[in-house]
């Protein structure tokens, strides 16, 4: 044995102090040089002299003694007595010097770390695993002082030395098991249940706990912690774990552990097939470690490499389970040409597998090898890596509807839409048009090759083409209802079918094709002028998202399109929702909320033609009585066809465009009583103002602006108005108590301003 160094310097100290005392007088100071290393600090502590002797008998003096900077955690007397009576020992001698070597080492941390420093979890300590000389973990427990691999505690914290720190604990800390660091690791505690339940057939506990060098051993254990087990409980729609049967729960755990290999992180690579007791499964690293098991479900491990004496522990965030009956993904999994299917799922945002291999029911329609070949070649990416995993989630989602649909529900319907997963314009979900009159396909694109394909969460129809998130040029596109507006939109000047297939958002009112038919009237559609067409589509086509909902909460009001009337001004459109959604008193809903990626499509029966100041008086039920008063009333003056007018040079001298103040029925209910004809029809040119599109913005800012009415008066408008009025005017009569209460209702021949009072001319 060799004479230890630390000892010399005790002895050396003790042989300097005789002397002193010998030679000095009683005045004289002694100064004794007091021990500073590890090693010198435990020879001098009483309590300590067995793991002295320990230390000795494993030649790991010197090292305590040297330079670096080490945590030591330093077992009392009574821990090691403690350890030799569990362990069959009379003596430290009796311990194998090897076996002895490794147990000390368990106590050393290679770097100094103070009471203030530790915290729960692992520490790796200089004892190492026998099969690949990989270091041990220590477990740390700070949540009530500080427990070690749950079995030792610190007594004495933060003994100073100058190679480090002693901390001295009540027991030895042995060489931990796979076994012992699940018990002692609460993060674990269902997994010990799972581990120890009664009608188990085999035992784990004991298996686990053989010691390396005695076969099986070494063991590599995945360990779901309790948050997986509570999952796995949600996944199977289960309460406890005492609800899944025994064979079950063995095949499960038996996939949770590696027999004879100690498999560290670093040994995994991608496509790794690992055997484990249970069978194979799939380990990758790209991305950060996982394992796949047989339904394609997908496990992380988050904490890698805690390091047992006799295997390794790597923790996972997902129960592996043994072959189930087939749901969505395990199905794509078990089916070759769906494997770029799966690589999508797996790589896509928003935790696809697991969604999918949840209770559903879910239709999916999923497209072949072939199919996302296509894709990425037509979409110019090289492979699915160069997808945007955003949009590649967006994507698959666009192939799932929620609910399960057979082929034959789809024939039922005939054809129609139907919402997928995938989020469209202002969060809505996406709209799928499902075509079943001639075999089922969707979108126009893409038709099912295999269907029916029935799993424990749903259906799955194979597909021959990605379905791509769809514009509202792609929804017209694949209806064959709207066939005469696609071809309109191709044929019509401003390359509209460009423009709607931009960014948007658009809410476009679509003519079926009934509509274009009666709107033509047996013109063909390339007899009409295409500046005039392009201004009539763009009459349907809205800016923003409005869906059916903001139409019927609104119940009846105006809006603007993106045609253009007098001086550029954007047309206006009328709707009232009152009794289904009607938009210019010609055109009613038929099929609501078609939502696309930059859009939404409300399906209508009518086409909207650019309307006339005429147009909004019929439409508008305000306006009903200053109908009355145009038509009715008036007979000997054809005023709807006057104020109809588009075209100037008119032999009476009244042409477009025209300013309208239009009074309200409420404003004709404040005269005492209707005037007769010829009264009436001076009253009602005094309403208008010819050859001006007269808007709220050409008007004198802090005011007046005068202009001469039809009947030749003039009438002034002043701004601001009083109280809530937007202007007020004076009329003929010099009436000033007129009040504008909204503006710039915008035909194609004139622009109308509502009033809350009637005018009345001076005579």
């Amino acid at each position: 044995m060799k004479t230890l160094t630390a000892i010399k310097k005790l002895v050396l100290v003790t042989m300097v102090l005789t002397f002193a005392s010998s030679c000095l007088s009683d005045d004289d100071p002694i100064v004794v040089e007091q021990p500073e290393t590890i090693a010198e600090i435990a020879l001098v502590t009483p309590q300590l002299s067995s793991l002295v002797a320990a230390l000795n008998r494993a030649d790991l003096v010197e090292t305590l003694d040297g330079s670096g900077q080490f945590t030591v955690f330093a077992p009392t007397n009574a821990a090691f007595a403690s350890f030799l009576a569990a362990n069959g020992f009379a003596s430290l001698e009796e311990v194998p010097a090897d076996a002895l070597e490794q147990i000390l080492l368990n106590h050393v941390i290679s770097t100094e770390l103070k009471s203030t420093d530790l915290s729960t979890g692992y520490e790796k300590t200089l004892a190492t695993e026998a099969s690949s000389n990989a270091n041990l973990s220590l477990y740390i427990n700070t949540s009530s002082g500080v427990q070690l691999n749950g079995n030792a505690s610190v007594t004495n914290a933060d003994i100073d030395a100058t190679n480090g720190v002693i901390h001295i604990v009540d027991a030895v800390i042995g060489l931990p098991t796979v076994v012992d660091f699940a018990l002692a690791d609460d993060t674990f505690s269902t997994l010990v249940s799972a581990l120890t339940r009664s009608d188990l057939t085999f035992d784990y506990v004991t298996t686990l706990s053989i010691p390396n060098g005695t076969s099986p051993a070494p063991f590599t254990v995945f360990a779901p912690t309790n948050d997986a087990f509570a999952s796995l409980l949600n996944e199977l729609e289960l309460s406890s774990l005492s609800e899944i049967d025994e064979p079950t729960l063995k095949a499960a755990l038996d996939l949770h552990a590696i027999a004879g290999a100690n498999v560290i992180s670093s040994d995994l690579i991608d496509n790794m097939t690992v055997t484990t007791l249970g069978g194979d499964i799939t380990a990758n690293v790209s991305g950060g470690p996982t394992l796949t098991d047989s339904n394609g479900r997908m496990s992380n491990i988050v904490v890698t490499d805690v390091q047992a004496a006799n295997g390794v522990i790597h923790v996972i965030d997902k129960v592996v389970l043994p072959k189930l009956p087939d749901n969505i993904v395990s199905k794509a999994l078990s089916t070759p040409d769906l494997s770029n299917l799966v690589a999508a799922l797996q790589a896509a945002d928003g935790d696809l597998v697991n969604i999918l291999s949840g209770s559903g029911p879910f239709t999916v329609l999923a497209p072949t090898n072939a199919a996302f070949d296509t894709f990425l070649t037509n979409n110019g990416f090289a492979a699915l890596g160069d997808v945007p995993t955003d949009v590649l989630a967006q994507i698959l989602l666009n192939h799932v509807i929620s609910g399960k649909f057979m082929s034959s529900d789809l024939t039922a319907f005939g054809n129609g839409y139907i919402s997928t997963e995938a989020i469209g314009t202002a969060n809505n979900k996406m709209s799928m048009f499902f075509n079943a009159s001639n075999g089922v396909t969707f979108n126009g694109i893409s038709s099912v090759t295999s269907a029916d394909i029935e799993v424990t969460n749903g259906v799955i129809h194979i597909v021959d083409h990605v379905i791509g998130l769809p514009t509202v040029v792609d929804h017209a596109t694949a209806n064959p209802g709207f066939s005469s507006l696609v071809a309109a939109l191709g044929a019509a000047d401003g390359d509209l079918v460009n423009v709607l297939s931009g960014t948007g958002p658009f809410t476009v009112l679509a003519p079926d094709d009934t509509a274009f038919t009666t709107f033509l009237n047996g013109t063909p559609l390339a007899n009409v002028p295409t500046d005039a067409l392009a201004n009539i589509l763009l009459n349907h086509v809205l800016s923003g998202v409005t869906t059916s909902s903001d139409l019927t909460s609104a119940g009846a009001g105006y809006t603007n399109t993106s045609a253009s009337g007098p001086d550029m001004s954007n047309l206006s459109l009328y709707f009232n929702a009152s009794s289904n959604v009607m938009f210019n008193g010609v055109s009613t809903v038929t099929q609501a909320d078609v939502i696309a990626s930059n859009g939404i499509i409300h399906a209508i029966d009518a086409v909207i033609d650019i309307p006339t100041v005429v147009t909004f008086a019929l439409a508008d039920p305000n306006f009903s009585t200053l109908l009355s008063a145009l038509t009715e009333l008036t007979p000997a003056t054809d005023f709807a066809s006057i104020l109809s007018r588009t075209e100037g040079m008119n032999g009476d001298g009244i042409n477009p465009n025209f300013t309208v103040f239009a009074p309200t029925n409420a404003a004709f209910d404040m005269l005492s009583s209707i005037p007769e004809e010829a009264t009436l029809t001076n009253i009602l040119l005094h309403h208008v103002v010819a050859e001006a599109n007269v808007r709220s913005g050409d008007l004198t800012p802090n005011g007046d602006t005068t202009a001469t009415s039809l009947e030749g008066d003039n009438i002034t408008i002043t701004l601001p108005g009083s109280g809530s009025n937007t202007a007020d005017i004076t009329d003929g009569s010099g009436n000033t108590d007129i009040g504008v209460i909204a503006v710039d209702v915008q035909a194609g021949n004139g622009v109308i301003h509502v009033v809350n009072k009637v005018l009345l001319p001076s005579n």
